[in-house]
């Protein structure tokens, strides 16, 4: 089988190997039909962080279920199903609290090789999430009067990852009817998370963006307000258009900058719900104390937020958060794909992996 294989900083290629097995009762293998590409990826492919060479890549996918192991009765063999990359087991404290992305299950370095033909899929019983009917089913014909840019097939996708995440974001927020959103990020993430405002009732949901293509998504998904300067000056616009701050804050980045805005720009007594994975070991947290502000989130609960409102959303056509998917490749161009995330010429690659 193909699978995208990270080489070096900067390069990714494809290459063959064994098809995964079951090794444990709890496993599924996979069929991948459809990934994609993260921003997080982006990090060891420029560099930033370290990441073993020669290991298999990616964590987002939609497929059908080939195999399952002897413990897996709530899924089957040609189940269609949206694979999650955090794997939740589903009993343990932390995914009975609604926290499956930090399982106390998991199975250590679970998250790779999602980009590939086939994928060996841990904790399978409970963090698969079945969709109903087959890819067929969800064909462009059928869906014309339903779907803009994105087809249903790129909507399940994104509820493997990105929307999830964003969503992690509101909610970890508070977001309210008739709040007022400040979204920090313009990427998938923070683009998910306007959507996410916006199904959760915001009123007012103001979008940090300074590219015109995002831009254009975020008032798509809701944005209400569009502020595209940074640091302080982006406090003083958000000031000037709300007067005391935002009711809610949503930090899809991660950079000291970024927490640093989220803060300053929330009303006292304001949460900021947190998602873009930290990008500096230390960050001043003080500025939370004088205004009486939250900091909550952290790694998403996929499976959770899946099952109990965003896979609904999604085929009642509340949401299309597929729509972030602006560029298309195969899966042997994957290196393209992933350039086009590194150079801002996509919003979010997809990787077509197979169309069977």
């Amino acid at each position: 089988m193909k699978a995208a294989t990270f080489i070096e900083p900067g390069k990714v290629e494809v290459k063959e190997y064994d098809k995964p097995t079951i090794q444990k009762p709890t496993d599924a293998i996979i069929r991948v039909l459809r990934a994609c590409v993260c921003g997080s990826d982006l990090w060891w492919f420029r560099g930033i962080s370290q990441r073993q060479a020669g290991s298999t890549v990616g964590h987002e996918a939609i497929g059908i279920v080939e195999s399952v192991g002897s413990a897996v009765k709530d899924v089957q063999a040609g189940d269609f199903v949206i694979a999650p990359f955090t794997h939740g087991c589903g009993h343990c404290a932390a995914c009975l609290a609604g926290f499956d992305g930090d399982c106390l299950n998991q199975e250590a370095g679970g998250n790779g090789g999602y980009q590939g033909e086939y994928l060996r899929f841990t904790n399978a019983n409970w963090a698969l999430v079945k969709i109903p009917g087959q890819p067929e089913d969800y064909s462009d014909d059928m869906l014309n009067n339903f779907l803009a840019l994105a087809d249903m097939l790129n909507n399940f996708l994104a509820l493997a990852d990105v929307m999830a995440t964003g969503f992690h974001a509101a909610t970890s927020a508070e977001v309210k009817k008739d709040d007022t959103v400040v979204v920090m990020g313009d990427g998938a993430v923070g683009l998910s998370g306007v959507l996410s405002a916006k199904l959760l009732g915001a009123k007012r949901i103001i979008a940090m963006s300074r590219h015109e293509d995002r831009q254009k998504l975020a008032k798509a998904f809701g944005a209400t307000d569009i502020i595209a300067e940074r640091g302080d000056e982006a406090v003083a616009k958000v000031m000037a258009l709300t007067e005391t701050g935002a009711d809610a804050v949503l930090e899809c980045v991660g950079t000291e900058q970024s927490v640093d805005t989220a803060v300053k720009v929330g009303r006292p007594g304001a949460v900021v719900g947190r998602v873009g994975v930290p990008q500096k070991a230390e960050m001043n947290t003080n500025n939370l104390f004088w205004k009486n502000i939250g900091l909550r989130g952290g790694i998403a609960a996929v499976t959770t937020d899946d099952k109990q409102v965003l896979l609904d959303a999604v085929l009642t056509g509340k949401i299309q958060p597929g729509q972030v998917f602006t560029k298309r490749f195969m899966l042997d161009d994957i290196q393209a794909a992933y350039e086009a995330m590194d150079q801002r010429t996509a919003i979010k690659s997809l990787v077509i992996v197979s169309d069977k």
